[in-house]
């Protein structure tokens, strides 16, 4: 949105007490007051724990969910647009995927940037313990807990960006907690060696069609990836563990037996404005598309805004 100088000499700009009209006069562009800019923000997900032995391990969380558009992440409304200032490059990081853990912890996924808008990246699965305390990582959701003997506690989710996991069974029981994604909790172990599965993602129409994204990791064994990309966790045989899907923000499912976890799915950073207002500048190759009067920028890796 712009302001144009009024062809009248009769208009009359102030700034308190003092008259600004000779300024205005004419018909050229005095200044922008704001370039509103739609978004979605998903941090990197995070890899699945993997225990030593082969006992269940805790499925990674998914990146955190910001987004103007729709539904944030946790339950939370949409965030307000926001306001670009013309001429002024404006930064976009897209979060890395967290690796899978081997014999231990899966990793946080690394957060995804836009401007004031940082959405964390998903908390790492648990490995199992037969002898001590299980506990996933905190992030934009939390990877849920492993199997363990004594103190099992899931990931807590980021406020306005995902949700919980879940929690892991005793031993002999096996199984791991399932990682929690953007639109709900990972889910607790649900019997023998049968792990919990992720929590689901949140759909959003920003490109212009409906797609889910940021979906929880399945717990070891066998729990199911959460809707919008999560990894589905190995069987008892160690197969079959799939990785977050990639430009998700989801989270990868734990192995199990002889098979190794799974890392996550990297992040993304969705833009959608006014057609009439894009610059047509950026960096770093994002996928351009129209929907309507709007223009979307889809970014799967980092780069830059001119707005």
């Amino acid at each position: 949105m712009a302001i144009y100088q009024n062809t009248s000499e009769l208009s009359k700009v102030y700034k308190g007490a003092s008259e600004l009209s000779a300024v205005y006069f004419g018909a050229d562009l005095i200044f922008p007051i704001g370039i509103f800019i739609d978004f979605l923000v998903i941090g990197g997900g995070a890899g699945a724990g993997q225990h030593p032995s082969g006992a269940g391990g805790g499925g990674g969380g998914a990146g955190g969910y910001k987004t103007s558009y729709g539904t944030s992440g946790g339950g939370s409304s949409a965030e307000s647009s926001l306001s670009l200032t013309s001429s002024i490059i404006y930064t976009i990081t897209v979060g890395a995927a967290g690796s899978a853990g081997s014999s231990s912890n899966g990793s946080n996924g690394s957060d995804s940037v836009f401007s004031t808008i940082t959405s964390l990246g998903g908390g790492g699965g648990a490995r199992g313990n037969n002898s001590g305390i299980s506990t996933g990582n905190s992030g934009g959701s939390g990877g849920g807990s492993g199997a363990a003997t004594s103190t099992k506690t899931a990931g807590l989710g980021s406020s306005n960006e995902g949700f919980a996991g879940g929690i892991g069974g005793n031993y002999p029981d096996y199984g791991g907690g399932g990682g929690g994604g953007a639109a709900s909790i990972g889910l607790n172990i649900a019997g023998f060696q049968d792990g919990g599965n992720g929590g689901n993602g949140v759909s959003s129409n920003i490109t212009g069609s409906s797609t889910t994204r940021a979906g929880g990791g399945g717990g070891g064994a066998s729990g199911l990836g959460g809707s919008g990309g999560g990894g589905n966790a190995g069987n008892t045989d160690g197969v079959g563990q799939q990785s977050g899907t990639t430009n998700t923000g989801s989270g990868g499912g734990s192995g199990y037996g002889s098979g190794v976890s799974a890392s996550g799915g990297s992040g993304v950073v969705i833009l959608r404005i006014l057609t009439s207002e894009y610059s047509g500048t950026t960096t770093g190759s994002p996928t351009v598309t129209t929907d309507g009067t709007d223009t979307i920028l889809t970014y799967t890796g980092s780069g830059t805004y001119t707005a």
